[in-house]
């Protein structure tokens, strides 16, 4: 049998345990909330500080950002400026060690076009010492685009 867990809820049984666990799906799910809540300080937080995220080529802002302060500035404040209500919704990890796979859909609408978008995604996140080293994002990068334009 191998170490890897398939769950929905594979997080610290209690709320403070959730708060300062270093259990990478717990880092990966602070990550998602302070995304949603707007938080991009506590999102910042769950970041390491040499930290490699790579939006997929073809997304609307595809390419590799390293440090906390890029990726937020160069990924969420622009998902910002871009659509109204964009949201991860992160629905099913798997975790294998340090690796997390979260399946997950964005929702938002165009700002420009008023167009919707509900996009699956698949997410790779690698965690060490509670901080997110590396993140890697499939998307079908198609349906996003066609939301964008008129």
């Amino acid at each position: 049998m191998s170490d890897s867990a398939a769950s929905t809820a594979p997080f610290a049984a209690s709320t403070a345990s959730f708060a300062t666990s270093t259990a990478p799906a717990d880092v990966v799910r602070r990550q998602y909330l302070a995304s949603a809540a707007g938080d991009l300080a506590a999102l910042r937080a769950t970041l390491a500080p040499d930290v490699e995220w790579t939006e997929m080529a073809g997304f609307p802002l595809a390419g590799t950002y390293r440090t906390p302060d890029r990726v937020t500035a160069n990924v969420m404040e622009k998902l910002g400026q871009d659509w109204d209500g964009w949201t991860a919704h992160d629905d099913t990890y798997v975790v294998d060690g340090e690796n997390v796979v979260v399946l997950a859909r964005y929702s938002a609408t165009n700002k420009a076009t008023r167009k919707p978008i509900d996009v699956r995604v698949a997410h790779h996140f690698v965690v060490r010492g509670g901080l997110i080293v590396r993140f890697e994002q499939f998307v079908d990068t198609a349906l996003v685009r066609e939301a964008m334009t008129d």
